[in-house]
């Protein structure tokens, strides 16, 4: 199958951010959209106002005749009318990932694996080509502030970058000629099992590089057994090849020098707060490294990347009152979250919203979740959100709840929430989580910009 050959593409679960930015890569080719989603979101109406074709209810006749290929996500479930229809007839079928795998045959490709900061990574090394005059084509698994956008798109691309997701094994499906690797952490445990199986599952992934490519590792990861490609470390101690130091904080911003083999790069200014943050920022500037860009176009592009939308991001920011919304739903992702925060405003009563993200991740990481979210003064916890999993008896956030070794803690419906944020006095909060957290953390903003 050949890109260029496809006239007509049907997208099944378009409103997802990685399905709608793949679905606009398309659509800059002149491929005609069609595409279904469950819920009409800004998402969609950004998508349909771009010129796809989206309906919102499961109808076999909205697939148009002649279409080419259809894409699906494995968030779409298998009883849904549409995908046993297409997977029933002679209409080809893939996978995102299986799509994405052809675009990495097509270009150099740096793909961005990891259980956490995927998508920081990948959009500060996009924000960095750009700034540089590069060719580059990213699709992030977030809208990118600088661009109000999931994408980047250059006409005759000379770089791809894309996220190599570990869910359901997807990223085994690229063919990447520089890879990232942020952390390999237990997740996704339904998929893998336990930790030897999840470290089995990056191992493949690095196995997919290119022979002549190169494989950036984070240096708290372990290095892969039989794994013959070139690779560096990035980090923030001084085993690392390329490495932040000196980090402090000054006027509210984290600096740092950046050092690598043959120099450094002093007194960059990140925008966006949190060590976490200038670790995924060593990643990307190590692969720009490698890609030729200047050590100057590199601190215009670090200190100019405007962050990605609910990855702390301020809702309100102000003397009285400081909200941050954050899509963090890993324990060590809260941790490192809160720690950040923390740092920044020690003096402040921290209070943290949580949404957990999945029943499974909930009944596997219930322990963590506690430990973590203990950072905060003060605990608070929202249902399940359930996504593609169905409930899982006696698993809920009381679990979490019951394990955290602090006074200050509740369960709270949206609702009940809504009202508590009205009638306590809080001068910083947070909100975490991957489900719809994001959708109440704009409703709590406008909530606390009244009150």
């Amino acid at each position: 199958m050949k890109i260029e050959d496809l006239r007509i593409l049907y997208f099944l679960g378009i409103g997802g951010i990685g399905m709608s930015a793949l679905a606009r890569y398309c659509a800059s080719l002149g491929i005609e959209i069609h595409g279904y989603d469950s819920t009409p979101s800004k998402l969609t109406s950004a998508l349909i106002d771009e010129g796809m074709l989206i309906h919102f209810n499961e109808d076999v006749k909205a697939i148009p005749d002649n279409t080419d290929l259809v894409v699906y996500t494995p968030a779409i479930p298998k009883s849904n009318i549409e995908f046993r229809h297409i997977d029933g007839s002679p209409l080809p079928m893939v996978k995102r990932s299986q799509f994405l795998g052809l675009l990495s045959q097509e270009y150099f490709t740096i793909a961005v694996a990891g259980t956490h900061g995927k998508t920081s990574i990948s959009s500060i090394l996009a924000h960095i080509l750009f700034k540089a005059n590069k060719k580059v084509t990213a699709l992030i698994g977030g809208v990118m502030n600088n661009y109000s956008n999931n994408t980047i798109i250059s006409k005759d691309t000379d770089y791809l970058i894309l996220e190599a997701d570990e869910f359901d094994r997807s990223f085994l499906w690229l063919e990447p000629d520089i890879s990232i690797i942020s952390s390999v952490d237990d997740d996704h445990l339904d998929v893998y099992t336990n930790s030897d199986g999840i470290k089995a599952g990056f191992a493949a992934f690095a196995g997919r590089n290119d022979k002549d490519g190169l494989l950036i590792l984070n240096d708290g990861v372990e290095k892969f057994e039989d794994i013959s490609i070139e690779s560096i470390s990035y980090g923030l101690t001084k085993n690392a090849d390329y490495r932040a130091e000196g980090i402090h904080i000054l006027d509210g911003k984290f600096v740092f020098d950046f050092i690598f083999p043959t120099s450094r790069i002093e007194r960059i200014k990140m925008r966006i707060p949190g060590r976490h943050y200038i670790e995924n920022a060593m990643a990307a500037a190590s692969a720009a490294l490698q890609l030729g860009v200047k050590k100057e176009d590199i601190k215009i592009g670090l200190e100019t990347f405007a962050g990605v939308e609910r990855r702390f991001e301020y809702k309100v920011n102000n003397a009285d009152m400081i909200f941050i919304d954050d899509y963090a739903h890993h324990p060590r992702e809260i941790e490192k979250t809160l720690a950040a925060i923390k740092e920044l405003y020690p003096d402040k009563k921290l209070t943290v919203v949580f949404q957990p993200h999945l029943y499974s991740r909930t009944r596997d990481f219930a322990d963590g979740f506690a430990k973590s979210l203990e950072i905060a003064d003060n605990i608070i916890l929202l249902g399940i959100y359930p996504a593609r999993e169905l409930p899982i008896k006696g698993v809920t956030s009381a679990i979490i709840l019951e394990k955290i070794d602090k006074k200050n803690k509740k369960i709270l419906s949206k609702q009940e929430l809504k009202e508590y944020v009205k009638e306590n006095d809080i001068e910083l909060l947070v909100s975490l989580g991957a489900g719809n957290i994001g959708v109440l953390a704009e409703e709590l903003k406008d909530l606390l910009k009244n009150r």
